[in-house]
């Protein structure tokens, strides 16, 4: 089904669409779509190959997206170590102030899912590009919002219930946003390099990494006093750059090939989230269990460990954060090598290798913290982070979207990796808190715990099928 060079994005919705459009336009959002579905970019007709330029426009804007989402994920993360319990619930036990600001961490992760059903849902019936757009502008939104919030000292209670509910609005345009990034650049490349191209959408992670912990540095160098009154702001407010830019790029994309193929044959999923689980549970299930292990030591290594290091080492925030940066840097060339490895070797090849890691390194990775040595610290966390999460990390992305029929990708991928998010990385660290305290300040609880999820990672790397290099639409 062609479009006019002057076709209305309005009518041509109404046609394909039918009922999400109906619903859409009696919600107010037509304006919303009109500026993210623009009829020269829709091109649903034709299935041509997407050239060299346009497949770099596309890697680049997902890698924009995800590099929001490991910003938003890791400044929050970092806030509720150093801040959020000091300035949002301060009023209660230092101790149980911290589990609480985690637990308004984890609020984040319970959303992922619904965003990912939601946005799943009308990625796979309307489109990837229109979804990536509004995912988008939602992140940023509620990032933008946190760092405007007035502190429990100015309004009381009020403080933490709406830091809770931006962290909802964060977590909903979040659930949504990987699935879209990841299946806009694995539709768009050759089956053969599928690896390697996913893996390049998750240099989002380190490059969060590393401009999240820039701006906290930076705010770091001002007085605490000044830092606690409105310096730990500045890296909320400093979103709305990232997504600026992320916008301009994606509002020119264009519907990637294996999309506009499902919409030729007009063989949409109705309900896509629905169908995921009732005709194709087990393989819901194998999506889940690949993310556990690995989201759980980001987790654990990115976000407790700094309350750990701080609080129960008596170290400053720079060291383990220097630990942190390094390990995103080294991070930033060792993804793709693992994507490209995983093209020629499998993606359960480098799965098993991941998760063996995994249990391996649990308890000596906490032996090697308890040094407090700056530089035994820093390697630790390099290591962690480039192997524990790293392997999985630069593998993951084209596995996960391969598990999925094209006309049930978005939904799939996303629930898939968001409720895996929302069971490990969103309870992680403060499980990790909790058992910390039940422990009398003993690690082997946390350890044990790792290592339990990576083995259900192991089970499910076994049980999914391999994909590298076979057709997926």
């Amino acid at each position: 089904m062609g479009v006019r060079p002057d076709g209305r994005p309005q009518r041509l919705a109404r046609r394909l669409y039918r009922d999400e459009w109906k619903f859409i336009s009696q919600s107010g959002c037509p304006l919303i779509l009109d500026a993210v579905l623009p009829s020269e970019a829709i091109r649903i007709a034709g299935s041509g190959a997407v050239t060299t330029a346009e497949r770099r426009q596309i890697v680049w804007s997902s890698v924009i997206g995800t590099t929001v989402e490991w910003y938003d994920f890791l400044i929050y993360g970092t806030a509720s170590a150093l801040v959020f319990n000091k300035l949002f619930f301060p009023s209660i036990d230092p101790v149980v102030g911290t589990i609480a600001a985690f637990g308004s961490y984890a609020v984040g992760f319970l959303a992922r899912p619904l965003g990912g059903a939601v946005f799943g849902h009308f990625g796979d019936r309307i489109g990837r590009k229109a979804m990536l757009s509004l995912t988008l502008m939602i992140m940023g939104l509620g990032t933008f919002l946190i760092g405007c919030l007035p502190t429990y000292g100015q309004i009381g209670i009020l403080a933490p219930i709406l830091l809770v509910a931006l962290r909802l609005v964060q977590g909903i345009g979040i659930g949504g946003e990987w699935g879209g990034a990841v299946l806009m650049v694995v539709e768009s490349v050759p089956a053969e390099r599928r690896g390697f191209f996913g893996s390049i959408v998750q240099l989002g992670y380190p490059i969060g990494v590393i401009l999240s912990i820039g701006a906290f540095a930076l705010t770091g160098l001002m007085p605490e006093a000044a830092f606690l009154s409105w310096g730990w702001r500045v890296p909320f407010l400093a979103s709305a750059l990232l997504v600026g830019v992320g916008l301009f790029i994606r509002l020119r994309l264009h519907e990637t090939p294996a999309f506009r193929r499902i919409k030729e044959r007009a063989v949409t999923a109705r309900l896509p989230v629905m169908e995921i689980l009732t005709e194709h549970p087990g393989m819901f299930l194998k999506a889940v269990g690949l993310k556990v292990s690995e989201i759980a030591y980001v987790s654990v290594v990115t976000v407790f460990s700094i309350s750990y290091v701080t609080g129960q080492l008596g170290l400053s925030r720079g060291v383990i954060l220097n630990g942190i940066l390094i390990a995103a840097i080294i991070e930033l060339f060792t993804i793709p090598v693992f994507g490209w490895l995983s093209d020629r070797y499998g993606r359960k090849t480098l799965f098993v290798a991941a998760c063996l890691f995994s249990i391996a390194f649990a308890f000596p990775m906490f032996t090697l913290l308890d040094t407090r040595d700056p530089t035994i610290i820093t390697l630790t966390v390099a290591v962690a982070l480039s192997f524990g999460q790293g392997i999985m990390f630069g593998t993951g992305a084209a596995w996960m979207s391969e598990l999925f029929d094209a006309r049930l990708r978005y939904s799939g991928a996303s629930l898939g990796f968001q409720v895996g998010a929302a069971l490990s990385g969103g309870f992680t660290p403060l499980i990790a808190a909790a058992l910390l305290a039940w422990s009398g300040g003993a690690t082997w609880p946390i350890s044990a715990y790792l290592i339990a999820l990576a083995c259900i990672t192991l089970v499910a790397t076994f049980a999914a099928p391999e994909t590298a290099r076979r057709p997926i639409d």
